[in-house]
């Protein structure tokens, strides 16, 4: 079964986000769903079986969410431990049905199922179910708190905005819609980590330092911090200030204005820090008549790495090879700011164990002595060796230095590499021309080859080649066309190779 619940799941819909889960400590999409159960629309109950994430939570409870789906077995025995039923008994909505008369009154449990196909018969039972998730058995009985069967755009939905990758997953989200996942638990484990969620707001002005959110890793150098805050008054927040010290001296600041309302958040990115040397990072947002500095505040340490892989040209190249699930692993390159400049993945998976090696990719136009981040990513959590194939991924530079490689990982892998500028053997390619520039229907590429094998490509942003010519022997000047009336508008990078080395200019395509 180790593999079996995430295939399935991924059969079961096309479009599902390709990452791990939502991370701990992002905000909470909202999204509205309707109880399967008609007798939770009777009773006298005021939503009518309709139930909004964000009004929960507004209202001040927190909300564990189960995303599982009728075909699941792992999510069918947690469901007949009854946790979430005596969750949601002991601590549910004051009045509820099936809710205590002593209940603590914060806590809401929504249920829901991820695959989008099912019918709504295989909720009591149905083809293709475990068992009947209404009334999984005589001891737990009817469900009280709502389980939502949505249709596949609400399913979609819901996937991709909460990173669904495997059934079941258990989140905690508190009443200022931060996600924490829980996994499975009793019930009372599950009311133990409502506590760590923060009191509602309930001062006009609250100014929260929600997260960091800058890189944690940098090269030697210049560093911009980038600090996400929420306004947690009950009044719309119109300014606040990031303050930023290391040992006590203020090293950067940061303003925020605008109109924020309450719980909504705004990234702030605060002044650069010239030489930055590494360090613990204290960050500090106010606002006008602040209630709770407490919130207001949070430490995030910074290691500078000094030896990080050395690609001695401006263009890397990444090489990935999958094992049977190439479904779950993606990578990506983001630059020093965290902006994604090349990704990716998933790919297929096979009917068995075994290795497919993926389609090399170029990334040109790197810039010299700036760093930039390899990570590649398995969503199920082991690597992409040994147990389904001998997979691998590397990333070399032109000369095919190797920076980086691996295997053998968990769910994140990579490092930090800085770039380096032209070799002195890439500069033989003279008199590199590319016109006309901006193109419409043909662009011409120019250049004084020297007795040797030359490649030429047109490469997008992302990496893909879209049009490529390979030549022997050339010598002298030379012209190479490409028609390119059919390309897309747009920005692409023209590289030339010989000999390992690559060249690169940008070209516009109107």
């Amino acid at each position: 079964m180790k593999k079996l619940v995430f295939s399935a799941l991924i059969l079961a819909s096309t479009s599902f986000s390709s990452n791990a889960q939502l991370a701990d400590g992002s905000i909470a999409p909202d999204f509205t769903v309707t109880a399967y159960q008609s007798w939770l629309s009777t009773a006298g109950m005021s939503n009518n079986g309709t139930y909004n994430l964000y009004d929960y939570l507004d209202a001040g409870y927190t909300v564990i969410l189960d995303v599982s789906a009728t075909w699941c077995g792992p999510c069918w025995s947690h469901h007949l431990t009854g946790a979430l039923d005596d969750l949601y008994i002991n601590h549910g909505p004051a009045g509820q049905l099936g809710v205590s008369a002593t209940t603590t009154d914060d806590v809401m449990v929504i249920w829901l199922d991820g695959d989008g196909a099912t019918a709504d018969a295989t909720m009591l039972d149905g083809a293709g179910t475990i068992g009947n998730w209404i009334e999984p058995n005589a001891t737990l009985g009817q469900i009280p708190f709502p389980m939502a069967n949505p249709i596949t755009a609400t399913a979609n939905q819901i996937n991709n905005g909460y990173n669904i990758n495997y059934f079941p997953t258990l989140y905690k989200i508190c009443p200022n819609r931060i996600v924490t996942e829980v996994g499975q638990l009793n019930g009372p484990q599950y009311y133990a980590t409502v506590g760590a969620c923060p009191p509602p707001a309930s001062a006009p002005s609250d100014a929260a330092a929600l997260s960091f959110d800058g890189v944690t890793e940098i090269c030697p150098g210049d560093y911009t911090p980038k600090v996400t805050i929420q306004n947690n008054g009950t009044g719309n927040m119109t300014s606040a200030t990031v303050t930023i010290q290391v040992g006590g001296t203020t090293v950067s600041t940061g303003t925020y204005t605008g109109n924020l309302v309450t719980y909504g958040t705004a990234q702030v990115t605060c002044s650069t820090i010239s030489g930055f040397a590494g360090g613990t990072l204290n960050v500090t947002v106010t606002t006008a008549g602040d209630a709770n500095a407490g919130n207001g505040t949070l430490n995030q340490s910074i290691t500078v790495n000094n030896s990080p892989a050395l690609a001695a040209t401006n263009m890397i190249k990444v090489d990935i090879t999958t094992d049977q699930y190439g479904s779950e692993t993606t990578w990506e390159l983001t630059s020093s700011s965290g902006t994604v400049i090349a990704s990716g993945g998933p790919w297929s998976n096979l009917s068995a164990s075994g290795t497919t090696i993926q389609t090399t990719v170029n990334v040109n136009g790197l810039i010299a002595n700036q760093c930039y981040r390899f990570t590649i990513y398995d969503s199920y959590g082991d690597g992409v060796c040994c147990s389904y194939g001998n997979g691998s991924y590397s990333v070399k530079d032109a000369n095919n230095t190797v920076l980086l490689s691996g295997g053998s990982f968990t769910s994140v892998a990579g490092g930090l590499i800085k770039a380096g500028v032209l070799g002195v053997d890439e500069m033989s390619i003279k008199l590199f021309n590319v016109y006309p520039n901006p193109a419409n229907d043909v662009v011409n590429v120019a250049f004084e080859a020297e007795n040797a094998d030359y490649a030429i490509a047109i490469v997008d942003l992302q990496g893909r080649t879209v049009a490529s010519q390979f030549h022997t022997n050339l010598s002298g000047e030379q012209t190479i066309s490409f028609p390119v009336s059919e390309l897309a508008k747009g920005s692409y990078i023209v590289n030339i190779s010989t000999g390992g080395m690559t060249q690169t200019q940008n070209v516009v395509i109107r």
